[in-house]
Order: structure tokens, then sequence, then C-alpha cells
């Protein structure tokens, strides 16, 4: 072991250099003492590998702020990246290819918790200076990351969630960045979801998102309702029309932060998740590769981490081998406050799906496989999608032909889609797969994107047709 790096030495195969288990849970008050990252510098054994370590320590800085920037999207993290890690069959340069397929790589070897958060504009703050991170997390987001499974769990926590902070009594999550930093605001997360160990934090300024949108060509998303009105608190004035569109650094931002409507800062957790997805594409395009310098020069000002550098990497390395299927997303399952309840508006966590959050999605807690939900406990909304007026009824009927009681219908989903989906809204996998098991089709989407009070939401395809 040498500071905290384990070396493995084959004689056939490539030099190998592991994070140890030994990472340092403590939560100190001070930001430098959180977790220091080990003591080992980036071997550079040529002139030619110098560029390659270089360009992969910016690509993975570069990842954590696409993924904290537009809602924790830390895609290049925990996705594949073959067209970019393949090495090169010709005789030209292929970035990444070396450092992966040459004599060095970093591989995670316990689960890490890393903590996101996207920072509100600090009015005042210069833009080069440290106090650009010290406002309130308009972001959180918690990251699991399991290298024995390839899998990594991204539980968004609204920012409106009530927590109970020392000396400041009840107040919002997003407030905790502001009294103590990082240091505080890991101790409030861990607190709050059953001790959850956080072994790393990221934080991003709200002004990275935009700029990064922008210098990736655009995003494609769909607009589910037209967005139109002007935010005065943010100063932000949203102005997009329903459908599938390109957007830009500008209209991106105006997607993900939009909130008036009845389901306020949860709608844009769900519309952050939405924008995840997009952003997926995006990213693992080939065509990225010409402007990361750009990309580096302009991203290194908008990000504060303690990941090292080697950190990164093993992160990275550890999504090469992960299935798109092993990326779950969930939302701190709870309710809004009523009006007459707290003097200002919450959201009160569930008790019960919090537990089973933290257990199914970051093994904490019993691991005891948990009996099956009564048919009728579970509350399964159902929006058709298939473009057959008659699909939504249908569904319903057969749900109660098969005991499920508490069953309705919402507001269809305005784009059509091939495949039926069961959307896993307060994070009950189980009751998913059970319920996709008795209907007989469904594809399990793991995230939080369908009707906010059910606990599974049936979207319908197209392929309900062919039942």
């Amino acid at each position: 072991m040498v500071d905290g790096v384990e070396q493995l030495n084959h004689e056939s195969k490539p030099q190998e250099k592991t994070l140890s288990n030994e990472f340092d849970q403590s939560l100190p008050v001070v930001k430098q003492a959180l977790i220091p990252p080990p003591a080992l510098p980036m071997p550079v054994p040529s002139a030619k590998r110098s560029p390659l370590g270089t360009l992969c320590k910016g690509f993975a800085l570069v990842s954590v702020t696409i993924a904290s920037a537009a809602a924790g999207l830390t895609l290049a993290m925990i996705t594949p990246l073959p067209s970019m890690l393949a090495p090169s069959s010709g005789s030209g340069f292929r970035p990444f290819g070396g450092l992966w397929h040459g004599t060095l790589r970093y591989k995670l070897t316990r689960p890490v918790n890393v903590l996101v958060m996207g920072i509100d504009r600090v009015p005042g703050a210069k833009a080069d200076s440290e106090e650009i991170f010290s406002g309130r997390s308009d972001t959180m987001l918690l990251l699991h990351l399991d290298p024995t499974d390839k899998s990594v769990s991204m539980l968004s926590i609204p920012r409106d969630t009530q927590v109970q902070i020392p000396n400041e009594g009840t107040v919002k999550i997003n407030h905790a960045n502001v009294i103590g930093g990082p240091a505080l605001a890991a101790q409030v997360v861990s607190k709050t979801l059953n001790e959850v160990p956080v072994d790393r934090y990221v934080r991003v300024s709200t002004d990275a998102f935009r700029e990064l949108v922008d210098l990736l060509g655009g995003v494609r998303v769909y607009v589910p309702k037209p967005m139109s009105y002007t935010d005065q608190t943010q100063k932000l004035k949203i102005d997009l029309k329903q459908g599938w569109q390109t957007l830009n650094g500008s209209q991106a931002e105006q997607f993900a932060r939009f909130r008036n409507d009845a389901y306020g800062d949860i709608g844009r957790v769900q519309r952050q998740q939405a924008l995840l997805k997009a952003l997926r594409g995006q990213l693992i395009n080939p065509m990225v590769i010409p402007h990361i310098p750009r990309i580096l020069k302009v991203m290194q000002k908008y990000i504060d981490t303690n990941l090292s550098p080697e950190e990164m990497l093993a992160l990275i390395n550890m999504g090469l081998g992960m299935d798109k299927e092993n990326f779950k997303m969930v939302m701190l399952p709870g309710r809004f406050s009523a009006p007459d309840e707290f003097i200002a508006s919450y959201w009160i966590m569930d008790l019960v799906g919090r537990d089973r959050v933290m257990r199914d999605y970051f093994k904490l807690g019993a691991q005891d496989a948990t009996p099956s939900r009564a048919a009728n406990s579970l509350r399964i909304a159902v929006q058709n999608a298939s473009g057959n007026p008659k699909a939504g009824s249908q569904m319903l009927n057969r749900l109660s032909n098969l005991g499920f009681y508490n069953a309705y219908l919402v507001d269809d989903w305005t784009d059509s889609q091939a495949q039926t989906q069961i959307i896993v809204q307060q994070g009950d996998l189980q009751a998913a797969a059970d319920l996709k098991k008795t209907l007989g089709l469904g594809q399990i989407e793991a995230a939080s994107v369908g009707d906010l009070e059910s606990d599974l939401t049936i979207r319908i395809g197209k392929d309900w047709g062919n039942q």
C-alpha cells in the first residue's frame, strides 16, 4: 500500500493501481480536510503520454461538470465510452485510448457515495472567486457507485426537503451549503438519509450549464407542454413550445428551472432527470472530442470538488463495463406540506419510502428480501401514450381484472411511444417487477418521471395494442 493506493504488478498484464477501501468517511468542518486525496503523482513515462493524462483528467472534470450543472449528470464517470476509448486502428492520434490500453489503470475497489450540488447564483460574487460556490444548492443529488455489480444509483433530493440543522432549527436542505459549505451539507445529507456515508462532493455554479450545452451543440429533449412565464426571482424569462426540440444553453436552463406549475420544485426534479438522458446522448457522441480543449478552458472555473484526478479516472473506468440498465434514478419519496402546516413550504420525507430507497438503491440496512406489496395497496397511474384513445380505459379494466383496484387515469402523454413503460415513481423496484410479470409487458423505467401521486406509472405504448 502506498498512500492509500494499492499497486498490483502482473507479468503479462498492464500495471494497475486501485483506489483503496480505506476512504476516510469523516466529515470535518473544513472543506480542505474533507477526505484528502491520495498523494499519488500521475506517472508520465513518455512525452506522448503526458497530453493523454492531462486530457483524461480534464475530461473527467468536464464529466463531473456536465453531471452537476444539469442536475447531477455524472455520465462520463459512469457511462461506457467505447468510441472514445478504443485504440486507434490507424496511425492517427485517438484521445483516451492510450491511457486505458497502455500501462496504467485506476480501479474503484469499494462502493462510493458522491454528493453533487448545483449552486444558485450568488449576487455580487466575482466569476473567478470561491464565493460563487457559497449559495444555496439549487440541485442536490447523491450518487452511489458500486464496482461489485457495476451499477450506479442517483437519488434526487428536492431542494425544499425539510431537515434539522443544529443551531439553525428547521430549514430547507438547500440552505446547508450556505451555512457550512460542503462539509455541513454532507453531514446533513448523511443524518437525514439513515447515516449514509458521503465520501466525496462536487459543487458546480449555475452558469456552467448554459455554456456547456452551447459547447456541446445543444441538447435534444421533449418539452411535454408549453412553458412561458418570467421568473423574477431567478431573473429568467422562459418561453418554450411543446414538442421535440434541440435546446441551446439558455433554453436548456429554462427547461431545467421552470417551476410555474402545481408541482414546483418537484416538477423540476423530473425535468432534470429527463435532461440526464438527453445529455447522455450528447456526451457519448464522438463529435464532442474536437470541442474538449475549449470545454476544459470554460468549465474549470465553475467546479469545486475534492475528487482527485486519480479518483475521477477510477470512476470513469468503472463505467466501461456498465450496462445502461444498471443506471437507476429515484427521487426522495415524500409529499408537499399543507399551506397551514408550516410557515414555509417544505417537501416532507416519507420515512418508509426513504428507508426502502436507502436499502434498495444504496444497500444501506437489512438486505433481506421483502414481501411483495398487495396489489390493491399500490397506487398505479395510467397514462396513455399509444395514440389509441381507448387504451387508457382498456388498461384500467385489465388492472382491475388482475386485482389492482387502486389504479386511475391521468392526462395523456403528449408524445406517442412504441413501448409501454412501468415508471418506478417512488423507488419500489420489486413492485414494478411484480407488475411487469403480471401484465406480461412493459419496460421498467428506474426514474421518477411519472405521476407524482403514484407508486408506479404505466405509460402505455403502441405495443399494448398487440396484447
